[in-house]
């Protein structure tokens, strides 16, 4: 039964290095939907204990906020805000700064992948118009969306795991967090800001009249739904911070309280939930449950701790997480180094780690691939070369900065 349970095992993350499995149509989520079905079958465990490893808390948690992102969504508020930043008076450089500033914000409060989704067809028509080469402004859209999510336990799907499966304090986190995310951001601008020195303008000027009136998934904004979906994400927040009130019962109430809507069809905003994203968590939890079970995951962290790379110390887990990150994805990556975390900076390391890792390539994180999407869609190519240009240095800066930070915070506490 163990050799089945790792083969199981083996294939489904294979899955998540490929993106899918060989001559069948599946992607990350059915190749981990298939293994999970798969442990039951076998009767490694029974659908009893499969329900029982999955981590509720966490997916109540990460679906209340999609419902919330949707609302802010379909109330036309991600386009509202672009376009009123593409118009301010100000140079490139300010422009630039204008959209890592708000676009890092909104990532930390709502979904970073929902805010590339949003925001990157509006943005790349606004620079055309402006004339302005839409490509740094884009991939600062996508690198400012990971680095601004890694500051709050929100701000993505792996930082809520971390934070519910290891219980970190809403504001200790972001104490610990906030500094390496704000020196990331002011690398990220500094970077793009010399790539472009001299080379702000699009060089296809005509390009605008073929992009400029198509805003794809424009929505009218709707000032009072905008303001209910900031309130109850205000209201969480506050909750978060000051209250011991459990995460995930809050959000899913806040959803409930949108999702009472005269104006807005429910279908409308539950279609906007990544289930997708939902079922690939539940598919996880099945199969590393299985695999923890068998005991290999506890002898494997024994034995590279004997190798001199104990994972439960920062450097190790560290580099562990950068390189996991990129080759199966954030979450699978997190989901595998879990169980090693139980140090008091294991939190904020695994999940600032796993999360500014995802610059490094497109297929890194879920918000490249959209961006990149969006401007294909749009005419304007942003291939793996020019990304890398980008996202090598900002991955390799953001991470110094994390290390160092966390370094002398792990120091200054020992004293």
């Amino acid at each position: 039964m163990t050799a089945t349970v790792v083969a199981i095992f083996a294939i489904v993350y294979l899955g998540m290095i490929l993106g899918g499995l060989p001559f069948l149509q599946l992607d990350r989520t059915g190749v981990a939907l298939l293994g999970a079905i798969a442990i039951v079958a076998i009767g490694d465990l029974t659908p009893e204990q499969a329900a029982s490893s999955i981590h509720l808390p966490t997916l109540l948690l990460l679906f209340s906020f999609m419902v919330i992102s949707a609302q802010m969504r379909l109330g036309g508020f991600y386009a509202w805000v672009t376009r009123h930043i593409a118009a301010l008076p100000i140079g490139a450089p300010a422009l630039l700064a204008a959209v890592i500033a708000v676009v890092a914000a909104l990532s930390a409060v709502f979904s970073n992948d929902v805010v590339c989704l949003a925001i990157a067809p509006v943005l790349a028509a606004a620079c055309l118009r402006r004339g302005l080469d839409p490509v740094p402004f884009l991939l600062a859209l996508a690198c400012a969306a990971n680095i601004g999510s890694a500051a709050t336990l929100i701000g993505n799907p792996q930082n809520m795991l971390i934070g519910e499966v290891l219980k970190l304090p809403f504001g200790g986190y972001f104490i610990e967090a906030i500094v390496p995310v704000l020196l990331g951001l002011a690398a990220l601008w500094a970077l793009l800001a010399w790539q472009a020195l001299g080379r702000w303008h699009s060089a296809q000027p005509a390009a605008v009249a073929t992009v400029a009136p198509h805003e794809a998934g424009h929505v009218p904004f709707d000032r009072w739904q905008t303001t209910k979906g900031l309130v109850v994400a205000a209201a969480l927040i506050g909750v978060f911070l000051f209250t011991d009130l459990p995460r995930d019962v809050a959000a899913l109430t806040g959803a409930g309280l949108l999702l009472m809507s005269r104006r807005l069809h429910s279908a409308n905003m539950l279609g906007l939930v990544d289930w997708e994203l939902l079922i690939l968590f539940i598919g996880l939890f099945v199969v590393n449950h299985a695999l923890e079970h068998t005991g290999i995951t506890a002898q494997a962290v024994q034995a590279l701790a004997a190798q001199g790379f104990a994972l439960d110390e920062p450097g190790p887990l560290f580099a562990a997480a950068l390189v996991l990150s990129n080759v199966v994805s954030n979450v699978p990556a997190v989901m595998l180094l879990l169980p090693a975390a139980t140090e008091p900076f294991s939190g904020p390391i695994l999940a600032l780690a796993s999360t500014l890792a995802g610059n490094l390539l497109i297929v890194g994180s879920i918000a490249n691939i959209i961006v990149v999407d969006a401007a294909r869609k749009q005419g304007i190519e942003i291939d793996w070369r020019r990304h890398l240009r980008t996202g090598l240095p900002v991955t390799l800066l953001s991470l110094a900065i994390t290390a160092a930070w966390i370094g002398w915070r792990a120091g200054a506490m020992s004293f």
